[in-house]
């Protein structure tokens, strides 16, 4: 008489992940929380910033652009080390730098100096997104991938809540400097992720441990003359950004801007080569959306509280307690949701619910906690759900060249958040700030709606390239998989018998 074996009953999700994946998830978490309370400090203190240095709305707008402008050369540049020497060491430098970034924007003496200070910061925030978003998305199992996404941006959310805790309590009484001193802090976390944290599983399979050195940027220096060439585009592109977002470029913003476009869309098509180049470009765009529809938010609501709005440091504070909760909550939902439905799927719907948030919460006036309770539904539609966004990029490029072209593509893309406070502050000369964000805000998701929802960058490859881009993040884990999976024997096949 035969014995039928049952099926195994599937472990519940978080069983799949075994104590070591869950410290290593919680050592990029923290750092990305970091990262968050960092880069969200300077949105929190723009109006004392302006008004100790004399600046004007739009110069004070451009401090956050300054961030963003050497994101794209930190990103690729990081992104590149850690595809060459492993995720892990890319967290530590990345960690490194963004602190010394902010501790130096405390020291500022005017304008230029912070300004400057603020470039740094934005490298080091760039290193962090891909190393942190490569080394996490590499560790966990395939179908957990868009909850390892969602989980992890949620730090940079939480980092901007205890930025906000820390403005209500600390500036008031000491001054907007000393909210920046705090950034030595990251390097005490630095020292123990170097400590504490094995490598990624899927870089340390196919690189680490198979004494592999990918180099993501050698079409960029193939030979001297187009090491040359791309050299001076780093600096055109660079400099053209910088004059863009100051005073220097004052009257030849369009043809900086031209100029800037053109050297990082040359970049992308170098990188891309010639069957990928237009989904690098195409990546590029759905990002500067992505940026432009969520970052006049981010950037210029605590301007907004505090100017048309009048509300106290206090109430400033209260009002981004629910923003960035709402934010972590939609992440981890984000992830949840991503992994029952799919990426784009997730996305496109759940901005589509966002959206009939928008004007609500910006016609509010008189009621703080209708206020913060309209920020809670909009930002975790519309801010947590771009926890996906690591998971939709890197999903199209394989381990090797992973942290580099995340790094780039992303960066590039995130430029749309230098221009994204600048414009909505430019808008807000001809309406007030509120409807300026407002308008901004829903036109933009509608747009990333569509090219996320129609997964257009790989349609658009397709014009030079009819092979369809695959899922690395899947296609990969299934061949890993698939590899260490001992043969089946006719023993192992054969149902055991009384």
């Amino acid at each position: 008489m035969s014995s039928v074996q049952s099926a195994p009953t599937p472990l519940p999700w978080y069983r799949e992940l075994d104590r070591e994946k869950w410290k290593s998830f919680f050592a990029a978490w923290i750092g990305y929380a970091l990262d968050g309370f960092d880069f969200v400090l300077i949105t929190l203190v723009l109006t004392e910033i302006a008004d100790e240095f004399g600046l004007s709305t739009v110069e004070s707008a451009s401090l956050v652009s300054g961030a963003f402008i050497t994101r794209w050369l930190g990103g690729a540049v990081l992104g590149a080390f850690g595809d060459r020497f492993g995720r892990r060491s890319a967290m530590i430098v990345s960690i490194l730098l963004y602190s010394v970034g902010t501790l130096a924007c405390g020291f500022a003496w005017g304008y230029t100096s912070l300004f400057t200070a603020r470039l740094l910061v934005g490298m080091g925030m760039a290193g962090e997104y891909s190393a942190s978003a490569t080394y996490v998305l590499e560790s966990w199992p395939a179908r957990l991938r868009n909850r390892a996404s969602g989980f992890l941006i949620s730090g940079f959310s939480l980092g901007g809540v205890a930025a906000a805790e820390v403005y209500a309590r600390v500036v008031p009484a000491y001054g907007w400097r000393w909210l920046f001193y705090i950034g030595l802090l990251p390097v005490v976390v630095a020292l123990w992720v170097r400590r504490a944290l094995p490598e990624a599983g899927d870089w340390e399979k196919r690189v680490g441990s198979a004494g592999a050195a990918p180099n993501p940027f050698r079409p960029l220096f193939a030979d001297r003359r187009r090491a040359w060439a791309n050299s001076v585009l780093v600096v055109l592109a660079t400099g053209s950004l910088f004059a863009v977002f100051t005073p220097v470029g004052a009257g030849a913003v369009p043809v900086l801007s031209v100029l800037a476009a053109a050297c990082l869309i040359a970049f992308a098509v170098q990188l891309g080569g010639r069957k990928r180049w237009l989904l690098f470009v195409a990546l590029c765009v759905t990002v500067f959306c992505a940026f432009l529809y969520s970052w006049p938010v981010q950037a210029l609501l605590p301007t907004y509280l505090k100017t048309e709005l009048g509300y106290t440091p206090a109430q400033v504070s209260d009002a981004l307690y629910w923003a960035g909760f709402g934010t972590m909550a939609g992440c981890i939902i984000a992830g949840f949701l991503g992994d029952r439905f799919g990426t784009r799927k997730a996305y496109s719907f759940t901005l589509l619910v966002g959206i009939a948030f928008v004007f609500p919460v910006f016609a509010v006036r008189g009621s703080l906690v209708g206020l913060g309770v309209l920020l809670f539904f909009m930002l975790a539609c519309m801010q947590g759900i771009s926890g996906l966004l690591p998971k939709f990029i890197a999903g199209h490029f394989p381990t090797e060249t992973r942290a580099a072209s995340l790094g780039f593509t992303y960066n590039v893309g995130a430029l749309g958040g230098a221009v994204a406070p600048v414009l909505g502050a430019r808008l807000a000369l001809n309406m007030s700030l509120g409807q300026s964000l407002a308008v901004l805000t829903f036109a933009l998701t509608l747009v990333v709606i569509l090219l996320i929802g129609f997964n257009v960058p790989s349609r658009l490859n397709r014009l030079i390239d009819p092979t369809p881009v695959p899922d690395y993040l899947t296609t990969e884990a299934a061949e890993d998989t698939h590899a260490s999976t001992p043969p089946r024997t006719e023993q192992s096949d054969s149902i055991p018998r009384k």
